[in-house]
This record gives C-alpha cells, structure tokens and sequence, in this order.
C-alpha cells in the first residue's frame, strides 16, 4: 500500500472505510498500468459505474472531478472503474473481484490495501468508447421557473422552453 495515496485520500473523503480503500487500489493500478498521474485538465478521464466512497479516492487522487468534465458517472452499480487517458490513447477498465467473506470491517479494509490490485480487480478494456471533451453550453431561462439551464437540457412543452425539473414527461402505457 502507498501510504502517501492512502493518507491524501482519506483526509479528502473525511474517514477510512473499505469503499475508500477500494478506490484507492484502483488509482494505484491505474497509476501503474497506464502510466499516468494526476489531470490538469482532461487528459484522463474516470467513467466511474458507481457513486460510492471510492470515487472520493479518483478525485482526490488523479484529479478527475465532474466539474472538469473528466469525472463521469455511468450508473450500473458496478465497483468498477473505467479510466481513460486521451494523450496516449490508452484505457483499462478494472471491476473488483475481492469479497469481504465474512472478514470484519477493518480486517477486510487492510485486506483490501495490502493485496495487489491484480488479485482484487479483473482488468479489460471498456466495452463503451472515451465520450467527447466537455462542451460549453448557452444558457436558456426556463419559462416555467425562470432558472436557467445548459441549452442541451432544455425541452419545449406547448411551446414553451422549460427546464428538465418542470417538464412533464409524456406517457401512454408500456
């Protein structure tokens, strides 16, 4: 376990827990085998399957945050994580592997920081591609509520601009 990496990213998400420690181990395979570090911009990107405590460590660690657009939630509920790195063209998705079979909360936690990734995780490439770099979108006042909203999450309802909180779905069955 790299201690420096484990210490940053717990004072970033607050406590340890297994979840952390989880996406600890997958920075660190991530660093290891595509050679990378942290993200000034977009070069590398997360496409996290899940909004679990070891998301913390991708932020804290490699610097993928959905403000920058490199942090991207694809809700399966997988613990997997999917890393992108768009200067070299390089990608590895990794899934955990590793139960807690039955181990006590602590033991389970150090279990998962001293075991090498290559025995905690199942590595392949995405099945889905690298989406396009952050876009930036004109605003549009929602006629409804008058808040504002990115032109792309805009809908027209009886001929009105209305945002996504106060359109009204249409459905006719199925």
């Amino acid at each position: 376990m790299n201690q420096e990496l484990w210490d940053k990213a717990r004072s970033f998400h607050g406590h340890e827990c297994p979840g952390l420690a989880i996406g600890v181990k997958a920075c660190e395979a991530a660093i290891e085998k595509l050679g990378i570090g942290t993200s000034d911009d977009e070069e590398l990107v997360c496409i996290t399957e899940n909004d679990a405590c070891g998301v913390d460590a991708v932020q804290a660690l490699l610097s993928c945050t959905m403000g920058k657009g490199n942090l991207i939630l694809r809700p399966t509920g997988k613990m997997a994580f999917p890393f992108f790195d768009r200067k070299n063209d390089r990608r590895i998705r990794m899934v955990l592997t590793a139960r807690n079979n039955d181990m006590e909360r602590t033991a389970y936690m150090q279990y998962l920081l001293d075991a090498p990734a290559d025995t905690l995780f199942k590595f392949s490439k995405p099945s889905f591609s690298l989406p396009e770099r952050a876009r930036l979108f004109q605003s549009v006042t929602c006629e409804v509520c008058g808040e504002s909203a990115p032109e792309h999450k805009i809908r027209l309802q009886e001929g009105k601009r209305v945002c996504l909180d106060c359109f009204k779905d249409y459905h006719r069955g199925w």
